[in-house]
C-alpha cells in the first residue's frame, strides 16, 4: 500500500483510559458496574459534542479518536456513519509500548475496522538501548501488520525529558519544550524509521517555532515519503498555548491538522460529572471548543 494520507485531519481525541479513570473519576481499581456505566456515559457525552459540531458543519477530515474499553459503542456508531475514527492499540499508562490485547491486536483492529490504528509511544534518544529494542520490536511488528493489511498507522510520539536533559535547562520544563524537545523529536523519528517503523501520520507534540515545524515535517516526508503527514497534539494545555502550536504548524507543508483531546472536553466533562452541566449543555460546550480549534487552524493555514 502507499505510505501516507491524503487530506486534512481534525481529530477530537477521547481515547484516554487510565488517567481518565483515576484523575477524572477517582477510579483506581477495576470499575464496578455503576462506575463502568458512568465512564461509558462520559465518553458518549464527548461523542454527542462531536455530533453536534458535525450537524452544524465540519470540514472534511473531522473525526474522532476513541478507545474500545469505554467507547466501543461510539466507535461502532462512527464506523456506521462513515466518520473517520482512530482506535488505540497500546496498553494505557505503560512506560514501554505494549499491545492492549497482546497477540490478538490484529483481531481487534479488524473487528472495529478503524480508519487509523493509533499508538502512543514515549521515546527519548537517551533511553536505555534495551528499552528501545523492546519497544521497537513491537512497533515494527505493528507497522508491518498494518501496512500488510492495507491499514493506516497513526503514531503519537511523546518525548519525555530525561533528568540530565532537564538539568541542562536548569529544571525548566518550558525551556526543555522550546529549546531541546524539537531536536530530540527529530532524532527520535530518525531512530524509529531506522528500525523499520513507518507511520502514515505522525501525531507530534506542538512546538513553538515554525522553523522547527518545517524541520519536523521535512524529516517525516524525507526519503520518498512525500505523502506522510503530521498533526499537532494538544497535551491538555490551555487554549492560548494550543492556539500557538496550531498557528505554528498550520502553514507548514506536511502538516495536516490536529488531534486534540483534554483541551476540548476536560472542563465540560468535569462539570457534567459534578452535575453542573446536563448532557446537552456539556455537548454544546465540547462542540464549540472543537469548532474553535478548527477555525484557529484553518485560518492560520491560509
Amino acid at each position: 500500500m502507499d505510505l501516507g494520507y491524503d487530506g486534512s485531519l481534525f481529530i477530537l481525541a477521547f481515547d484516554h483510559r487510565g488517567s481518565f479513570k483515576s484523575k477524572m473519576f477517582g477510579v483506581t481499581a477495576e470499575p464496578d458496574e455503576d462506575e463502568r456505566k458512568r465512564l461509558d456515559a462520559s465518553k458518549r457525552v464527548v461523542w454527542q459534542g462531536f455530533q453536534k459540531a458535525h450537524v452544524l458543519g465540519l470540514p472534511e477530515g473531522a473525526g474522532i479518536l476513541v478507545d474500545e474499553e469505554m467507547g466501543a459503542g461510539v466507535a461502532r456508531e462512527a464506523s456506521d456513519l462513515g466518520i473517520p475514527f482512530a482506535l488505540p492499540v497500546e496498553r494505557s499508562g505503560q512506560r514501554a509500548f505494549d499491545f492492549e490485547y497482546g497477540d490478538d491486536f490484529g483481531a481487534h483492529i479488524e473487528e472495529f475496522d478503524p480508519t487509523f490504528a493509533k499508538v502512543l509511544v514515549r521515546w527519548n534518544p537517551a533511553d536505555d538501548p534495551g528499552l528501545k529494542e523492546e519497544q521497537g520490536g513491537r512497533l515494527n511488528l505493528l507497522s508491518d501488520w498494518l501496512h500488510g493489511h492495507d491499514r493506516k498507522f497513526l503514531f503519537e510520539l511523546l518525548v519525555p525529558a530525561s533528568e540530565s536533559q532537564l538539568e541542562l535547562v536548569g529544571g525548566d520544563a518550558g525551556a526543555f519544550d522550546s529549546r531541546m524537545r524539537p531536536m530530540l523529536m527529530l532524532e527520535t523519528i530518525a531512530e524509529l524509521r531506522a528500525m523499520g517503523i513507518e507511520p502514515d501520520i505522525w501525531k507530534i507534540e506542538g512546538v513553538d517555532e515554525r522553523a522547527d515545524c518545517k524541520l519536523l515535517a521535512a524529516l517525516t516526508m524525507a526519503g520518498g515519503r512525500t505523502a506522510v503527514r503530521s498533526v499537532v497534539l494538544g497535551r491538555g494545555a490551555d487554549d492560548a498555548k494550543v492556539d500557538h502550536w496550531l498557528r505554528s504548524g498550520a502553514p507548514v507543508h506536511g502538516y495536516a491538522g490536529f488531534a486534540i483531546g483534554r483541551s476540548i472536553w476536560w472542563d465540560a466533562v468535569s462539570e457534567w460529572k459534578n452535575g453542573a452541566l446536563s448532557d446537552d449543555d456539556a455537548a454544546d460546550q465540547i462542540a464549540a471548543n472543537f469548532r474553535r480549534f478548527i477555525d484557529v487552524y484553518t485560518s492560520a493555514g491560509t
